[in-house]
């Protein structure tokens, strides 16, 4: 005979652990530790140019478009629609940008270019939200017809006796004014020649806040206010509230007497105004549309937009980064890619102590085995192969993807079909 003892309600299971945010001393930490990291590899490999205000100037000029698209696959993915199309919305925003721009100069290319993407966007929010497309297949659909439209509308537009005369063609728009970046006036020559002095990490510091007072574009700066007003608006209003409600659980989100349908149709428009913009920015930067400018940027925004863990800093971090290795490519080559190796492998090695000390021991392992194999490569070499060296900004990509992808978590109901008074 058994008896059964009452031994009251079972105990609650604990609740998930949440995720740990780093704080702004942390970032701020971070950053100090990345600057004294390219200090010191600068001064082993001699290679200035890693922290030289003409090479931030150019990383930042490749990184522009790059987190616009991503900034704009975002705005989408938080309302839960998957927006693939992002290059055909910046292929037609280079399109309006380089016509506008002939003929009524950059200002009007921006928002010309801002309109183009946003009528993409438009199509976009048409197929997957009122009609139920199936996002993906709608993206790609997005991607082949701009293609297709941008072809035909340049051919109209600039093979004619008028484009002609000023130099446009079916490849190319004829070229609009020059649009003249700003320098702060004393603290861009100050900056300068503390740089030139080569001292260890201060001259690195001014180096790189060179980039942000000299010979800046506008449209940079115009950037950065759309980072900001986006993580204002998504995070810090009632409106973003919604909207990001609608990416996570939009049958609740009905409940509470939301329009979702408005809250979708909003977040893709905006979407592909941004990445109207980046299109935009590459016609105002060599002054015209030509064929194929866009060069792939959508998806890499998109690349960014996965990095970024669908937050504005880490979409603006990741194109940074690759920005940065996009300049380094593009103006220094294989040597200075080269000194890259042993900035990765020092990273690796701090990121692999930080791992460890979580209790992260496989990765810590992992992390600091391939560092040696990066200190190992650097030292049996002098040069990066042409080849590695115009793929080094997609194998970094891939490289921190990989690093952090356990990190990510996509919106809910991102890429579900919704149909409204489903949830009831």
């Amino acid at each position: 005979m058994t008896t059964e003892l009452d031994t009251g309600p079972a105990p609650a299971a604990a609740p998930p652990k949440a995720r740990r945010r780093l704080r702004y001393p942390q970032v701020l930490l971070l950053l100090a530790g990345a600057l004294v990291l390219l200090s010191l590899v600068r001064v082993v490999t001699d290679e200035n140019s890693l922290t030289a205000t003409a090479q931030w100037t150019a990383a930042m000029t490749f990184a522009v478009p790059i987190g616009l698209a991503g900034l704009a696959g975002l705005w989408s993915e938080r309302a839960g629609v998957i927006n693939i199309g992002l290059e055909g919305m910046m292929m037609l925003g280079l399109l309006m940008a380089g016509w506008a721009g002939w003929h009524w100069g950059p200002w009007v290319a921006v928002l010309a270019g801002i309109a183009g993407g946003a009528l993409g966007g438009l199509v976009h929010a048409v197929a997957t939200v009122t009609f139920g497309v199936d996002h993906i297949v709608s993206g790609v659909a997005m991607n082949i017809l701009a293609l297709g439209v941008v072809q035909f509308l340049a051919k109209e537009m600039f093979n004619t006796a008028e484009a002609a005369a000023d130099g446009g063609n079916d490849k190319q728009s004829p070229q609009m004014e020059r649009l003249e970046p700003f320098s702060v006036p004393g603290v861009s020559d100050w900056l300068g020649d503390l740089a030139d002095k080569h001292w260890f990490l201060v001259s690195d510091a001014a180096g790189i806040l060179g980039a942000a007072v000299h010979n800046v574009p506008w449209l940079t700066l115009l950037a950065v206010v759309l980072f900001v007003a986006t993580w204002y608006v998504l995070w810090r209003s009632p409106f973003g509230l919604r909207l990001r409600s609608c990416g996570e659980n939009p049958e609740a989100t009905e409940s509470l007497g939301v329009n979702v349908y408005a809250y979708k149709y909003a977040a893709v428009i905006v979407s592909g105004g941004l990445a109207g913009l980046g299109g935009a920015y590459l016609a105002v930067l060599i002054r015209m549309y030509q064929e194929g400018q866009t060069g792939g940027r959508g998806y890499l925004g998109l690349a960014t937009m996965i990095f970024g863990n669908w937050r504005p800093g880490g979409v603006a971090t990741g194109a940074g980064l690759f920005g940065f290795m996009d300049a380094l490519q593009t103006r220094g080559g294989g040597a200075v890619v080269h000194a890259t190796l042993l900035l990765f492998a020092l990273a690796l090695v701090a990121l692999a102590v930080w791992w460890w000390t979580r209790g992260k021991r496989l990765q810590a392992a992992v992390g600091a085995g391939v560092a040696v194999l990066l200190v190992l490569w650097y030292a049996v070499t002098d040069e990066m192969p042409l080849e590695l060296v115009s793929a080094s900004p997609y194998l970094t990509t891939l490289l921190v993807l990989t690093l952090f992808a356990q990190r990510l978590r996509t919106p809910r109901a991102v890429g579900r079909s919704y149909r409204r008074g489903q949830g009831g």
